[in-house]
């Protein structure tokens, strides 16, 4: 089996993961959308799946790199709809409004101001609060308490939409655990951005992302999976 075989078969298997939790929690699989993790993939990878239409949203870590890759002529002539996902320093602010249609893990006033004052004319760039599910120090984001308040200041900042929220969860949780801090953080989602909305609950990735999306996940991010070396089977 060839590399571009094995990554069409690893998309199926995600896609057919997520039919199969929507189908055991009674969602319907049109109210999730797959997020690329492309930031580690090469670039004939993603490539690959751009061009057999396989993939729309994509989610990068380095504004750097992510510029060079999107910017270049043969990913900018793909439509596809750029989400950055990793911690945003203030001073790549606005780079990153430039280029990216989301920023899934804002968790700082500072920069979001920064992005607020570099949105170009016209445009709405769409934000999502990071909520940390951790203890440690190093994982970003916000207590929930905190991230909420912040979701409210958000909307009074020009050029930003905020429209949800993103975890990370613990590395080796067990799923016990998991379905906990999903279903807590789907609770505020729900109060915090009312259904008949433009809202997205960013939670699972390749490790859980099955537990997510039973626990009301509308955008897993999943990168290994789909990326992987060797066929990734059900």
């Amino acid at each position: 089996m060839n590399r571009e075989e094995i990554l069409i078969n690893n998309f199926y298997a995600v896609q057919n993961s997520l039919s199969a939790v929507c189908q055991k929690s009674g969602r319907e699989p049109k109210e999730i959308t797959l997020l690329a993790v492309t930031k580690y993939a090469q670039d004939q990878d993603v490539l690959t799946l751009l061009q057999k239409g396989l993939i729309k949203h994509i989610g990068e870590s380095r504004v750097q790199q992510a510029l060079a890759r999107w910017t270049s002529p043969v990913f900018a002539s793909f439509n596809t709809v750029k989400h950055f996902i990793g911690h945003l320093q203030k001073n790549k602010a606005a780079k990153a409004a430039q280029l990216f249609d989301f920023v899934d893990s804002l968790d700082d006033l500072h920069t979001a101001q920064a992005l607020s004052k570099a949105v170009p004319s016209g445009k709405t760039l769409r934000v999502l609060v990071q909520v940390k599910l951790t203890d440690k120090e190093t994982q970003s984001g916000l207590p929930l308490d905190q991230a909420r308040r912040l979701v409210q200041t958000l909307k009074e900042l020009p050029g930003l939409k905020v429209c949800g929220y993103m975890a990370i969860a613990p590395q080796g949780a067990p799923k016990e655990q998991l379905h906990q801090l999903f279903r807590t953080l789907k609770q505020a989602f729900d109060a915090d951005f009312p259904a008949g909305k433009e809202r997205y609950l960013s939670l699972g990735m390749s490790e859980d992302f099955e537990i997510a999306v039973e626990e009301g996940s509308s955008l897993p991010r999943i990168g290994s999976k789909l990326f992987a070396e060797h066929l990734e089977g059900l």
